[in-house]
Formats: C-alpha cells, sequence, structure tokens
C-alpha cells in the first residue's frame, strides 16, 4: 500500500496508536526505566539496520520506540545516512502523515513513496516492531528503487522486525492483521542466525551456518543452493545430497521444467509437501527424484542487491505441510541467505582467481628427474590471504644434476606474489646459465636492489650432483635444509646464512654436504616452523622430530618405482604440514615446503678417461665412445655420438687448451662431457658457402637434444643430451643400491 493508493477505507483500517498501561516499555538491557539503550542493544539495533537496508537495497535505515506515556515515536537508532538528515523525525506525534507512523497505526508493512527526509530516497517503507499489547516501535528503510518492496523483501522485513521485537523486550507478539513469524515449536534464534551469516566467508561457509540455524529448527535434513550461471543452475554449497544428484541437477538445460529454474524464473517461492505432489508438479523429473528422494521441499529465490541470484532447496525426509507462520519465515529466510551468499560468491570468485594465479607463479607439477623425486606444499597466510611470497622449484641440468631452490618474499598478498614470481623467473634463466650457488646469489641480489629500498627476499639455492654424491648450497637469510640418511638419522647443519637478498653485500658463501645414495632434504620457509607459540628453533626441531620419526617407521626408498616415491613424499609433505599447521586459517605468514628424495648415479653408468692435447685425441674418444656404448647396448647410438666428440675434442684441440677429458654417462638420456682448462665460451655463427669451417656447433646441435656449457674453477666443460630409445631393455641404467629407512 502507498500513500497516493490510500482512500478512506484504507484510512478507516488505521487504528490509533496504543496507549499500554502500567511501566512503559523500554530498551535498555540494564533495567526498568527510560534510559537510553545498552551498548549489547545498540549493537544489535545496527545490525538490524544493516540487514534491512541490504535486503532492501536502500539508503538507510532507522528504529523508532514507541513512548506509550507520552503516545510518540522517538528516534532510536540510524544507519546509512547522517543523523542531522533524519531530525524531522526524531520525535513523531501520532497524527503525523509519514511512513513510521502509518505502519504503527495500521499494523502492518507500509510504503509511502517520496523523499521524505530530502536523501535522495525513492519512498519509504516501514514495518512495525511487534509487542504483547501492540506495536512496540517501527523499522523504516529509506528505499532506492522505483518500485514498491516485493513480497519476499516485505517477509523479510517482519522476520527482521520481529526478531529485534524480541531483543528489545517487545516479545512474540504481532500487529494486528499479522501472522506469527514462526511456529512456536520452531523458533529460529534470527539474530544468532545474521550474525552467523555476517560471519561466513565462503558459499559453504554460508550452507554449513544456514544447517546449523535453520535446518534443526525445521526438521529439515537437506540443503542445497544454486546459482543461474549461463542459463543453467549451477550448485554452489549443499548437504544431504549425494554427488550423482548434485552433477544432474548442474546437467539440466535451461528449458527443463525443474524447481531449481521455475524458482529463479518466477522469483516466488514453492512449497511442496510429498513426493507424490512432486512428481505430479514434475512428471519428468522422476530420474532426478529417485538419486535423492526427498518427499518434502520449499524452494526459496535467492534476493540480493534487487535480483535473483539463484535458488534455496530446503528438503525433508517425511512428508509435511507447510503453516502460513512457516512459509512467511522461509521466504524472509530466503532473502537474508540471498544477501550473505552474494557476498560469499564474490569472495568465492576472487579465492578462485587468486588461487589460480598462485598455480601460475608456482610449479604445476614437480618434474620426474634421474636423480631426485620430489612434493611441496605451499600454504598462504590466514584465512583470507590467497597468494603470497614463498615459492620452490625443482630446476633440471645437465648431467642429471639437478637445482633446488625455496624462497620467501617478505609480506604476503598480490605485490608480494607478482615479485616472487619475477625472481623465480630470474633464477630459472640464471640456473640454466649454470652458475654456482653464490655467483647466482650476486645476480639476484643485485636483481632485487633495483626493486626499491622496501624489498627483500630469503631464499636457499642448492646443486646436486648425483654422481659425486654432494649438494652444494648458499643461504641469503634463509633457514639450513634438514637432511635425512638412509639409516634414520636427520641433522641439520650448523651454518651462518647470509644476509637476505636486498640488503646483502656480496660475496655470498657456497656450503657443501656429502649425501649418501637415498637421502631426504627437507627444505622450508619460515611460516612453516615459526608461529605467535613457538621461535624458529623451537619449529626446526619439532620439524627434525616429525621427519625422524616418519623415517623411522616408513620405508620411503624405492628406485624400482618413482611412482610409489613421490606418493610417500607426499604423505610425508602431509604429515609436517598437519602437525606443524594443524589451522593454516590462523597463520599469519605464507609457508613453503620442498622435500627432496636424492639418489645418486650408480658407478657402473658414469665412464671417463683423460686425452692427449693433440689431434689424436678425437680418434681416440671415437674408440672410447664404441667400447662403453657397445657395453651398455647403445649400439644405434655410436655413430651419432662418434660425431659429436669428434666436433668437440677437435674443437678444444684446436681453439682452446688442455688437458682433456671425457666423461660418459648414462640415465633416462646419453651425456658426453668434455672437459678443458680454458674459460672461452664456445659460440655458434653462421658459416658462408665458401667457409671451411665455423659448422661444428650447428652439427652438434643437430645430433643432439640439447646441449651447453658450464663452467668450473680450473675451466669449462662443453656437454651434449641424446635420447635414449625407450624400447632397449638393455639400455635401461644400472642398479642403485638403496637403504629402507
Amino acid at each position: 500500500m502507498t500513500a497516493d493508493d490510500a482512500g478512506p477505507d484504507d484510512r478507516a483500517e488505521e487504528q490509533p496508536l496504543p496507549v499500554a498501561s502500567g511501566c512503559p516499555v523500554t530498551w535498555d538491557e540494564g533495567g526498568p526505566g527510560e534510559g537510553a539503550p545498552g551498548k549489547e542493544t545498540m549493537e544489535m539495533l545496527g545490525l538490524v539496520l544493516q540487514q534491512a537496508t541490504t535486503c532492501l537495497g536502500g539508503l538507510g535505515a532507522l528504529v523508532h520506540r514507541w513512548d506509550p506515556n507520552a503516545g510518540r515515536l522517538r528516534l532510536a537508532s540510524v544507519s546509512g545516512i547522517d543523523p542531522a538528515s533524519a531530525e524531522p523525525w526524531a520525535d513523531l506525534h501520532a497524527e503525523q502523515d509519514v511512513a513510521p507512523v502509518r505502519a504503527v497505526r495500521g499494523g502492518d508493512f507500509f510504503w509511502v513513496a517520496g523523499d521524505s527526509l530530502g536523501v535522495g530516497a525513492t519512498g519509504t517503507a516501514a514495518v512495525p516492531l511487534p509487542g504483547v499489547d501492540g506495536p512496540v516501535g517501527v523499522l523504516s528503510v529509506l528505499t532506492a528503487e522505483a518500485a514498491e518492496p516485493s513480497e519476499v523483501q516485505r517477509s523479510f522485513l517482519r522476520a527482521v522486525a520481529g526478531w529485534a521485537a524480541g531483543r528489545l523486550g517487545g516479545g512474540p507478539g504481532m500487529p494486528p492483521g499479522a501472522g506469527p513469524v514462526a511456529g512456536a515449536d520452531r523458533p529460529v534464534r534470527m539474530g544468532e542466525l545474521t550474525a552467523a551469516l555476517a560471519e561466513a566467508v565462503t558459499s559453504q561457509d554460508v550452507a554449513e551456518v544456514f544447517a546449523k540455524h535453520v535446518l534443526a529448527p525445521f526438521g529439515a535434513d537437506g540443503l542445497m543452493f544454486t546459482v543461474l550461471e549461463g542459463g543453467r543452475g549451477h550448485v554452489v554449497a549443499s548437504i544431504g545430497y549425494p554427488p550423482e544428484f548434485l552433477q544432474a541437477v548442474s546437467d539440466l538445460p535451461a528449458s527443463a521444467s525443474a524447481p531449481v529454474l521455475d524458482t529463479v524464473r518466477i522469483r516466488v517461492p514453492r512449497f511442496v509437501e510429498s513426493g507424490a505432489e512432486f512428481l505430479h508438479r514434475y512428471p519428468t523429473m522422476r530420474g532426478l527424484w529417485e538419486l535423492a528422494p526427498k518427499e518434502a521441499w520449499a524452494f526459496l529465490p535467492l534476493m540480493a542487491s534487487g535480483r535473483v541470484l539463484g535458488m534455496c532447496a530446503v528438503s525433508f525426509t517425511h512428508p509435511r505441510s507447510f503453516g502460513d507462520g512457516e512459509r512467511t519465515l522461509l521466504t524472509a529466510l530466503g532473502g537474508l541467505v540471498g544477501q550473505a551468499l552474494e557476498r560469499a560468491r564474490l569472495y568465492d570468485v576472487e579465492h578462485a582467481r587468486a588461487q589460480e594465479l598462485q598455480r601460475g607463479l608456482l610449479p604445476r607439477t614437480l618434474p620426474r628427474l634421474p636423480a631426485v623425486s620430489a612434493a611441496a606444499r605451499y600454504l598462504p597466510a590466514g584465512r583470507d590471504e590467497d597468494v603470497g611470497g614463498d615459492w620452490y622449484d625443482l630446476i633440471p641440468l645437465s648431467a642429471d644434476r639437478v637445482a633446488l631452490v625455496i624462497g620467501d618474499v617478505m609480506g604476503h598478498g598480490i605485490t608480494e606474489a607478482a615479485t616472487m614470481g619475477r625472481l623465480r623467473t630470474a633464477v630459472r634463466t640464471l640456473a640454466d646459465l649454470e652458475m654456482s650457488p653464490d655467483e647466482l646469489f650476486i645476480r639476484l641480489n643485485d636483481l632485487v636492489s633495483d626493486l626499491g629500498e622496501d624489498y627483500y627476499a630469503t631464499c636457499l639455492y642448492a646443486v646436486f650432483d648425483p654422481v659425486a654424491g654432494r649438494c652444494a648450497y648458499s643461504l641469503a637469510g634463509h633457514l639450513p635444509p634438514v637432511v635425512v640418511h638412509p639409516d634414520g638419522t636427520v641433522h641439520i647443519p650448523d651454518v651462518i646464512p647470509d644476509p637476505p637478498l636486498g640488503v646483502a653485500e656480496p660475496p655470498f658463501d657456497t656450503h657443501q654436504l656429502d649425501l649418501p645414495d637415498e637421502s631426504l632434504l627437507v627444505l622450508c620457509t619460515d611460516g612453516l616452523v615459526e608461529s605467535s607459540t613457538r621461535d624458529v628453533d623451537q619449529g626446526l626441531a619439532q620439524l627434525r622430530h616429525i621427519v625422524s620419526q616418519a623415517a623411522a617407521h616408513t620405508a620411503y626408498f624405492d628406485p624400482a618405482d618413482q611412482d610409489s616415491d613421490v606418493r610417500r613424499l607426499e604423505d610425508l609433505c602431509d604429515t609436517v604440514v598437519s602437525a606443524l599447521l594443524p589451522d593454516p586459517g590462523l597463520t599469519h605468514d605464507d609457508a613453503g615446503l620442498l622435500i627432496v628424495h636424492t639418489r645418486c648415479t650408480a658407478a657402473g653408468d658414469v665412464a671417463s678417461c683423460s686425452l692427449p692435447d693433440d689431434p689424436q685425441a678425437a680418434g681416440q674418444a671415437r674408440a672410447y665412445v664404441r667400447e662403453h656404448l657397445d657395453a651398455w647396448g647403445l649400439e644405434d647410438l655410436v655413430p651419432a655420438t662418434e660425431l659429436l666428440v669428434s666436433e668437440l675434442v677437435g674443437n678444444v684441440v684446436r681453439h682452446a687448451k688442455g688437458p682433456i677429458s671425457l666423461r660418459l654417462m648414462r640415465s633416462h638420456s646419453l651425456t658426453c662431457e668434455v672437459y678443458d682448462s680454458s674459460l672461452t665460451t664456445p659460440r655458434m655463427r653462421r658459416a658462408t658457402y665458401t667457409d671451411e669451417g665455423g659448422r661444428g656447433l650447428q652439427l652438434v646441435a643437430a645430433l643432439s637434444q640439447r646441449w651447453g656449457a658450464r663452467y668450473l674453477d680450473d675451466g669449462k666443460c662443453i656437454w651434449t643430451e641424446q635420447d635414449i630409445p625407450h624400447g632397449d631393455a638393455s639400455s635401461e641404467p644400472g642398479p642403485v643400491h638403496a637403504a629402507a629407512v
């Protein structure tokens, strides 16, 4: 009803404002009297006004209390508008023709078009706060849309007003002409529900809150939230339904006659009181019903910001009827949940985008390499943070060597994640140049310093050589690795790290670890071991104990089955994370974990020899290649390998200096390495038709899968890699003797 539509008969229905006998109704928590509302009451009023404003998509809301002694409405609380703008309504008498007064006189919802307070509103919607002897006040919302609020919005406003009146001392009564908000035998604590929904973050959180506060009072056992996306219903949260049913709902075409889509299309709640009635209304949905044979349903439109967001289905195992009060309350709850679900869906979308960003910055999968197996975890700080600056990486190098990286850009968030992405890219680029850990850190330190004074990062960079069984690493403000030996002993190297990148002054130290065959390296960031309840040393001690216990009771190493090896490492990651971060949602720092199982190369898979520094060296190299490739069953690779070593050795004789040595290594590929004492960089150039030379490296590139150079303290190594035919059984690498732990 609007003021413009109200005729004489309508006005006659309005009742005089009630005047209660005896002590006046007050809203002070402290006891009887006319005092101002207490702190708890004011907080509750603020919550009521926020929910009412959100439901109607309004500009603001007001609550008046009824003063029976003076026969006036006194303004108690304002939200969303300047209190000075509400001054004309601070004290309303019973004869004024404004929405709050007319709602109390009529005992029900009332809407008046127009901007009564000059704040840009299109109208005012008001509903009385029900009391035992009549209204105890009125809740008003300044609307922003031209149309009068819908029935769903009115029902929600009545439900909120009823709950508020109960908290403010009005009791369970209702204004004349209004039905009960809910059956007395099924009370829904609106205050607790509203507060819990305000704290719900994800769509599933909203569903769990709704289930906890609503399903039990109504005796329901099923709940499903469906939103409309691309003309189809998409289930975003559910409780009490099997997966096959949820999939079938998501597969429904837009043209299907189903309650999910009907409720969204017509924006009117549907109540189905038996399975027979359901099948009568929707005969084509029998297959869907058989997947989850409920016997009663309330299909409620989820309204938010003036639009229908989706549908909420509350279901029951047994047939039941729905009274008018229950229908009103369930409809109102649909509006309340719609607001919470809209906010949760925004979080879900942003959360998914953040997770996709993080997945793009971190390795999607860790490579399966001959010398190592690995598993890793990344956990962002806190529940609301999805990206951060921690990263890890596993980078294959030449001769089955592997670079292990873990780092931490200080802080957490989008900026730190972007910085982390730049550093990870830089590390991979520098690692491809076969730099030593200390030299790589010099270059990386310059990069971080150029970002600005507020940027710095910690990092551990290690290179594992499976032939030597040695790991060389550098630390820039980072935690040292935890080492697990094959016999189950665990130790942490006692080394002093250099300062973090961005504040360090080169040079950096390089540390050495001799690793027996089948060892574990556990690398982590400080967010995993440090918390408000323990310092770093305590966390490292706990980490050491966890991996020691795991190594003592589990056989992690199985060189014959790398898939099984990775699964055991994944399990160990879960064990470590669950023990050190039992509730990741409460952490205040990102956490990274990388666990690596190292395997040394078998002695029978490596062959090396010294060559003279003269033209005869190429012939001796070819003979050495033929001998060992025949012994390894790689006869098919002999011609190409002879050409490769001839070219590489010939280049050393012509352009570098000795001594010269050759090393062959059989693994998942065949590696040929030629060592010399020169630091001259080999460079591929374009040869003309008349040039007699200059095509050697082009030939090397054509015959090999990869090739490159790495530099040593006393010279360099030129290397090539060739694929080994997969079907040649005799080409399998030699056995590596593993020790079970």
